[in-house]
This record gives structure tokens, C-alpha cells and sequence, in this order.
């Protein structure tokens, strides 16, 4: 095999699974993760991969090794076409071209590791189920609810709006506009209260 085709290899290889990446992991390389190798124990320690950890919009911690699978490939990429170009265009010794090319994929390697940690690793949250209990919520009735009727209410919860079906607690109607409290949720319908009703309970306690 000729350095040429040697560095082809390596540029088709790195392209296509860059490629598969891309379509399957929607550029989030975050999700791919090598395992940690590990040193013999005779050693007496462990050596894994290093880490970069990101805080998250929440205030979580996200990590990423720095050897994942996207900075892999787009290694492989870079280093290839480099190593290709530089074979087949240039006269400089086989080495010296081996030198460059490790250079160009180790940069076009920390460039999309700095795009995933800066920008798509600093934004990963992890889902908190808390987050989305809907008891306790504040809402408002967008469709009256009939004495012992089923109406419909409008809320925010982990920065999105939604909406479900909604019946009062104590079984009185609630007109359109109404501010509400869920006191429970059962099978996809809020039992809701009146909002001053809650903050005035609250206050004589």
C-alpha cells in the first residue's frame, strides 16, 4: 500500500462515519462515548480517558471524553485528505508529510470538540422529573370549566407551553380567564383550584 492510498483510506473512512454521525446523532457527538481503558493493575492505578465537564443551561454538569467517536473521525478525515493532498502535490519527504497531517486532523479534531462542548454540551440538560410535575402549578382556564364539568387549562413548565384537560376540585365552575393552582393530576386531567383561593389559605396559616 502506497502512502497515497494509505491516506485515501483514511479520508474516505473518516468522511463516511462523520457522515453516519451527522444523520443518525444530529451532530450531538456528545452521545458517543468510547469505553474507559484502563492500565494493567500491576501498575497500581487507572488511567481513563480525560474529560471536559460543561455546566448546562439548568446548572448540571455534562462531560465528554476528549476521544469520542466524532473527534475520531473527523481526525481521520483531516488527516487523510492533508496526507492525500500533500502526497500527491507536494515533494516533501514521507515524514515530514505524516507530521502535517497529524497536525491538520488534530486541529480539525479540537475544533469540532470545542464546537460540541461550547455549544451543543453547554445547552444538554438532563431531564429531571420534577420538572415536570404538574402539581402546584400556576395555570389559566382558556376553556370553561362547567360545575362538575371538564374545561381545559394553559401553562408553562420547563420553558414550554402546554395545555390539558382540567376539572375543578371542588366541583364549582370556572370561567375562561381564571387563575388556577393544580392540586392533583389523574389520567391526564388537572384538578385545579382557585388561585386566590390557595394564596388566601396560605395566609391564614
Amino acid at each position: 500500500m502506497t502512502w497515497a492510498t494509505f491516506y485515501l483510506v483514511c479520508f474516505l473512512v473518516g468522511t463516511t462515519l462523520s457522515v453516519v454521525s451527522f444523520l443518525f446523532g444530529g451532530l450531538h457527538l456528545a452521545h458517543f462515548h468510547l469505553p474507559h481503558f484502563h492500565l494493567p493493575h500491576l501498575l497500581h492505578g487507572h488511567a481513563g480517558l480525560p474529560e471536559v465537564h460543561a455546566p448546562d443551561a439548568g446548572g448540571q454538569r455534562g462531560s465528554l471524553p476528549v476521544l469520542n467517536l466524532g473527534t475520531m473521525t473527523v481526525f481521520l478525515a483531516w488527516f487523510g485528505a492533508t496526507g492525500y493532498l500533500l502526497t500527491e502535490h507536494s515533494p516533501l519527504a514521507a515524514l515530514l508529510i505524516l507530521s502535517f497531517a497529524g497536525g491538520a486532523g488534530t486541529v480539525g479534531a479540537a475544533i469540532i470538540f470545542w464546537f460540541v462542548v461550547k455549544l451543543l454540551l453547554a445547552h444538554d440538560r438532563e431531564l429531571d422529573p420534577a420538572d415536570y410535575d404538574r402539581v402546584g402549578v400556576l395555570a389559566r382556564i382558556v376553556s370553561p370549566v362547567g360545575a362538575g364539568g371538564t374545561g381545559e387549562i394553559i401553562f408553562s413548565q420547563a420553558g414550554t407551553r402546554n395545555t390539558c384537560g382540567a376539572r375543578s376540585e371542588n366541583g364549582e365552575a370556572l370561567a375562561r380567564g381564571t387563575e388556577v393552582v393544580v392540586t392533583r393530576y389523574e389520567h391526564g386531567i388537572a384538578y385545579v383550584r382557585r388561585f386566590e383561593e390557595m394564596a388566601g389559605g396560605e395566609a391564614k396559616t
